[in-house]
């Protein structure tokens, strides 16, 4: 190692300076550029950030790596794309573009939708709608292997990577299929389903443009809005349809946007499903529930 190699401390304030310096990042909380940085770093180094050793001194080989993550999440590149793979619930799942990034946030939609099926003794069918790299329908197979999971996306690209992060995990109990809404589902399983969860495309047409540039650069549109007025579209279409699917007290989960927590509720009231929410540890919002009567 060259005596003037640069220490790992060092790169790091210089990322940091770096990222919050750009214009592509939604900078929503003060911490995002320091973990971005310390992340990116690690990964050049090949290591876990907990491993990182302000005081060692860093290769040219290394810091060019580095320099080059950088560059691309400086321009927006979700750290996830750069990184190639995920953390949710304990599955490591690849990621790819033009697939939409999983969020940590939908593990709580995860949990909801293992805890609704967790307890009953006959077949328990769990349906993820517009599953994109199936960490819901991962997760939920993991935690359950006898439960019959499924993964539904309009994208056969999104599919095939669900079905890689499947076989990554053995998940042989997870299946997926090419559908619109609940339409590739097996005609079997009417009355049948004990939970369909969905993180909806929720951005209004009109807003898509007002996004980050880390979102609208590099997740595709259809993951974003499914281009209604206000967003819920799709969640409608899955509401009326669930009825039809889902066994007697079984229930719809869908992970929102706080603002359209209500708007979402008064959707499930009106097919006569029964409301409750679920909040995050930090009291905000993250999924309603509608249960149809037993």
């Amino acid at each position: 190692m060259a005596i003037d190699a640069p220490r790992v401390s060092h790169l790091l304030t210089e990322g940091r300076t770096c990222l919050r310096a750009s214009k592509a990042i939604d900078h929503w909380r003060g911490a995002i550029a320091r973990e971005d940085a310390e992340e990116l770093l690690a990964l050049a180094l090949g290591m876990d950030v907990e491993a990182l050793d302000p005081r060692a001194q860093v290769s040219a080989r290394v810091e060019r790596r580095y320099r080059g993550y950088l560059e691309r999440r400086a321009d927006g590149e979700p750290v996830a794309l750069i990184r190639g793979v995920v953390e949710f619930a304990g599955l490591t799942l690849r990621v790819r573009p033009g697939v939409f990034v999983p969020r940590r946030t939908s593990e709580l939609l995860a949990e909801a939708a293992i805890a609704a099926v967790r307890r009953r003794r006959a077949t328990r069918v769990v349906v993820d709608v517009a599953c994109g790299a199936a960490p819901v329908a991962c997760a939920v197979a993991a935690a359950l292997p006898s439960a019959e999971v499924w993964g539904l996306d309009i994208d056969p690209a999104a599919v095939r990577l669900s079905r890689a992060n499947a076989r990554r995990h053995d998940l042989v109990n997870a299946h997926f299929r090419v559908s619109n809404l609940l339409g590739g589902l097996p005609a079997r399983l009417h009355g049948e389903v004990g939970a369909l969860t969905m993180h909806p495309p929720y951005v209004a047409r009109s807003d898509v443009r007002s996004l980050p540039r880390e979102i609208r650069g590099f997740e595709p549109r259809h993951t974003l809005t499914d281009g209604s007025s206000d967003g819920l579209g799709l969640v409608r279409g899955l509401v009326d349809a669930a009825p039809v699917w889902l066994r007697p007290g079984g229930v719809v989960l869908v992970e929102v946007a706080p603002f359209l927590s209500r708007p979402i509720q008064a959707l499930m009231r009106r097919a006569d499903l029964e409301v409750t929410v679920q909040s995050d540890p930090g009291g905000i919002t993250r999924v309603v529930a509608g249960r149809l009567p037993r």
